[in-house]
């Protein structure tokens, strides 16, 4: 409101105010003498009406005037207090919609793929992604908590949509690379550790071309499990963790025949279970076992699938009272494995792919030290040593080896010396 209007403004109240004060006057002095009148407290903010009671004495209209004039000033107190109040409110609302433009382009920088991403791990060099368009709310994963499909809630820290850097390695441009082109280059780029990074932005690039496309979508899931094993951050983890297993959940819902979609949703139920307490890590473990069977049905010569399977088995067998217990109490049953049924399992995939990899042989002498088989124990973690490391895995896994050796050594000197004591003892009573 200008300046000029507040001043005609408070001008014709003043006027107006006088008007009607001393049309009361008139008619207290004429009409109605030494009675007694009762005004409501108008124009005051916020507060209850309080009658104030003005005895009119006919014989002193002086006194009366003072009252008035008084009350006069009150209402242009409050007149003034109110128009302050509109001020401050103009320059509130002037500011809000200088604001609310930035706060727009604050929301599209978030959700569009415009913040540069962090490093993923020291090794892997963040770089900016180009922006992309926001997907609408029915194919993006945005909001903090999701029901999963056991039927309880898990959190998600972030959503698919956000941004990751995008590769330039490439000649070819992006949006002309076809799907057997696509799926090609990243199986081949997985081969790699160097080449997992890789892989994944390039399966980001294409997203929104091939989204609904099983064989993508099933290798996008798997490429957020691969991001989960490269990050060194707990935070990344689990985001990764939490929207590769919702694109592995699209991809069973998309093709619930297809192997590789049981297979790589399974994984990532395995991976969010470690950020959850122990009723969700229970309920994870069961989903977990769940499509591994189904992933098992499909692929029957897949190797992967025992070796995970075996984990899972030597994993039960080794739980406490406690998580038995809480797991009967969900399932009504207590989930149960030996070391003898994840050893089977260690050694079908190493029937179907001998020499699988250090992982699955660490395993399998684990089982064979539990079971105190331990010239197994010693053959298979030599055949361990022999495999060549090329993932961080590998590498946590002869360490492992190495260290199961130097206590296996120890344990047939003891059984060697005690041998050749016998001998002795036997060869001297002769």
């Amino acid at each position: 409101m200008p300046h000029s209007t507040n001043k005609e403004l408070i001008f014709g109240i003043m006027v107006g105010t006088a008007g009607i004060s001393l049309l009361v006057l008139w008619y207290h002095k004429i009409r109605k003498p030494r009675s007694a009148m009762s005004f409501p407290k108008l124009l005051s903010l916020g507060k209850t009406f309080e009658p104030i009671a003005f005895q009119v004495d006919t014989e002193n209209s002086q006194e009366t005037g003072a009252v008035f004039q008084r009350r006069q000033l009150q209402i242009l107190e409050k007149l003034n207090e109110l128009l302050t109040n509109m001020e401050e409110l103009k320059e509130e609302i002037k500011f809000l919609k200088e604001t609310i433009p930035k706060l727009e382009e604050y929301i599209q920088d978030e959700l569009g793929g415009k913040i540069i991403v962090h490093k993923i791990s020291p090794q892997h060099r963040a770089r900016k992604r180009r922006p992309t368009a926001v997907q609408s709310s029915a194919t993006s994963n945005s909001s903090e908590e999701a029901e999963s499909e056991g039927g309880y809630i898990t959190a998600n820290t972030d959503t698919e949509e956000q941004s990751f850097p995008v590769l330039k390695a490439f000649n070819t441009p992006i949006d002309e690379l076809k799907l057997d082109v696509l799926l090609q280059k990243v199986d081949n780029l997985r081969m790699q550790e160097s080449g997992k990074m890789e892989s994944f932005e390039l399966l980001c690039d294409h997203k929104e071309k091939f989204k609904e496309e099983v064989e993508f979508m099933w290798r996008f899931a798997r490429a957020y499990g691969d991001m989960f094993e490269l990050s060194t951050n707990a935070q990344e983890k689990k985001h990764f963790a939490n929207v590769g297993k919702n694109v592995g959940e699209r991809a069973i819902t998309r093709a619930p025949m297809n192997g590789h979609c049981h297979l790589w949703y399974a994984i990532l139920c395995g991976y969010v279970s470690q950020f959850e307490g122990l009723q969700n890590k229970i309920n994870y473990g069961q989903r977990f076992k769940e499509h591994l069977d189904t992933a098992i049905q499909f692929l029957p010569e897949e190797p992967f699938l025992y070796y995970l399977k075996g984990r899972y088995c030597y994993t039960v067998s080794k739980l406490s009272w406690i998580e038995k217990k809480m797991a009967a109490t969900l399932f009504g049953k207590i989930p149960s494995s030996t070391v003898q049924e994840a050893l089977c399992n260690f050694l079908k995939a190493e029937e179907l792919h001998p020499g699988y990899s250090i992982p699955n042989y660490m395993y399998m002498v684990k089982c064979y030290v539990d079971l105190e088989e331990n010239q197994n124990a010693w053959k298979f973690c030599h055949l361990a040593l022999l495999l060549p490391v090329v993932t961080k895995e590998d590498q946590e896994a002869q360490k492992e080896v190495k260290t199961t050796m130097a206590s296996l050594k120890r344990i047939l000197s003891i059984f060697v010396m005690n041998v050749i004591g016998t001998m002795l003892v036997i060869v001297l009573d002769l």
